[in-house]
């Protein structure tokens, strides 16, 4: 029987399937630390109250990537390229979701809409992140490998989507709820389809890397189009909706750490 458990204990028992898996995983966080850096040292004036939460944002995304380069050394393994089109980060950017690199790569300082363009992104971006470490908790929470940066990683990842909520409904209350719901909806759009794609490859990958037979890769190939459409059909509003959430400030609070 499929289930997402016995999907990732395959990956997670093949060295070259776990080295895939991490690799990724490594790469799209060292991106959004980067970016997360770039936007906290951009802010414009009025705003700047944020960098510091920005910038923890940022060396959150950091301390992700060194922990899965650290769980694949302690296997003695070393990261393997990205393919492509497994992607998200990049696919998303190119897709014109968040702030364009070029644009960070830039000196000059971000507008008020650069910063709802941000949030909003990250509003639904952790959402997903958040979603898929509750997943991996709760099934290998208490695994001797990985268990505890899973557990690290979920706490964090539940940080960034209060902040997010919390920093786009004070904005809202501040005038820009129209713009803010607007950017929400493109954002998660365009994201359940590059979630689609991106599944869909590393799916196509580790199916090659463990041999799956044609009957299981077409199921969850159907799996994965069946989670598109429900999105599609409502699913989304989870990824646009705002709510004040139970953890307030979760930014400003001391971070843990990883060793």
């Amino acid at each position: 029987m499929l289930s997402a458990r016995s999907l990732f204990q395959e990956i997670l028992d093949n060295d070259d399937s776990y080295r895939l898996f991490c690799s990724i995983a490594a790469s799209g966080e060292a991106q959004g630390g980067w970016e997360n850096g770039r936007i906290a040292a951009l802010l414009p004036e009025r705003h700047r109250h944020l960098a510091p939460k920005v910038a923890r944002h940022g060396a959150d995304e950091d301390k992700h990537g060194r922990i899965f380069n650290a769980l694949l050394r302690r296997r003695g393994l070393r990261p393997t390229g990205v393919p492509p089109e497994t992607d998200y980060t990049m696919l998303l950017e190119r897709r014109g979701i968040g702030l364009p690199h070029e644009k960070l790569r830039a000196e000059e300082t971000l507008t008020e809409r650069d910063l709802i363009i941000y949030l909003a992104h990250s509003r639904v971006t952790e959402q997903r992140a958040a979603e898929q470490m509750d997943l991996l908790a709760r099934h290998f929470g208490d695994h001797p490998e990985v268990g505890r940066a899973i557990t690290m990683i979920r706490h964090d990842e539940t940080n960034h989507l209060a902040y997010c909520h919390e920093e786009l409904l004070r904005l809202s209350a501040a005038g820009h709820g129209h713009t803010i719901r607007a950017v929400l909806r493109h954002s998660a759009r365009v994201e359940i389809e590059v979630y689609r794609d991106v599944s869909l490859a590393v799916m196509a990958h580790m199916g090659r890397i463990l041999r799956w037979p044609a009957a299981k890769s077409a199921a969850l190939t159907a799996a994965i189009h069946a989670v598109h459409r429900y999105e599609l059909l409502g699913g989304r509003r989870r990824l646009t909706t705002l709510r004040m959430p139970e953890r307030r400030d979760a930014l400003g609070t001391p971070a843990a750490e990883y060793a």
